[in-house]
């Protein structure tokens, strides 16, 4: 299988930095911070004109677990429609039961919704109760993708989970190996498990441009401050692509 880096980003910097990087593919979201959130139309719009690679938009309505309202299928189910209208390449979702088990019924009308794009079975997999069922009935739907830490905190802690999920696969669908993905990493479970295709956000913490700061006042996400921004760190997809080229 080919082998591919996508790279996470929420920002139009942080995609050029990623494509000019040497990245393949990138998950366009809002709010990296969280776990990311479906982005917004100017966004979307500003990353498409700057980036001629693909880009696969994550559609998640909040942050929290994948089970999800009426109303909130429902928006999901538009904004599929709408980035597909706009140009996007595929999408990115992950519907559950409240027993853990994929949610088929509305995986399948997703399917349906994003017609030719691509779609991939975001990280709603590494909570799901079977990942081995799971990833029979992603097949059967028609997903292209499943991007999964083999169901730990990271992808090294989910090593053995991953081997199995890449040798059950079968290369019917894409194992994208993600959470905690650098260079040595993409290196060692390319050797060990034979991995070939990686997401990450080699991300990095810059400071805000504001001279003036008010440092009483605390409106974010505990523990990072409003003058706090991330930003994707060239010299780490750079790194990452130089290992998934070496032969």
């Amino acid at each position: 299988m080919k082998r591919r880096l996508e790279v996470c980003i929420d920002s139009v910097e942080s995609a050029i930095i990623a494509q000019e990087a040497g990245a393949d593919r990138l998950e366009v979201c809002a709010n990296l911070v969280i776990g990311g959130t479906t982005p917004g139309v100017s966004q979307f719009k500003q990353v498409r004109k700057a980036c001629d690679i693909d880009l696969n938009v994550l559609i998640r309505p909040r942050f929290g677990d994948f089970l999800y309202t009426d109303a909130e299928f429902q928006m999901i189910s538009e904004d599929i429609r709408m980035f597909r209208e706009l140009g996007a390449d595929g999408v990115v979702v992950g519907c559950l039961k409240a027993d853990g088990s994929l949610d088929s019924d509305r995986m399948g009308a997703l399917r349906e919704q994003a017609g030719p794009l691509q779609m991939t079975l975001h990280r709603a997999f590494d909570v799901c109760r079977d990942p081995g069922q799971a990833l029979e009935e992603a097949v059967s739907l028609g997903v292209d993708t499943v991007l999964t830490s083999g169901q730990a905190a990271d992808c090294l802690g989910g090593k053995e989970t991953l081997k199995k999920l890449i040798r059950q696969a079968d290369g019917r669908i894409e194992i994208l190996v993600g959470s905690g993905v650098n260079a040595e990493v993409i290196r060692q479970l390319m050797e060990e498990i034979g991995a070939s295709s990686f997401h990450m956000s080699g991300k990095k913490m810059i400071s805000s441009g504001m001279a003036y700061r008010n440092r009483q006042i605390h409106m974010g996400v505990p523990g990072i401050g409003e003058f706090d921004i991330f930003r994707t760190d060239k010299e780490e997809i750079r790194r990452a692509r130089l290992v998934l080229d070496q032969k």
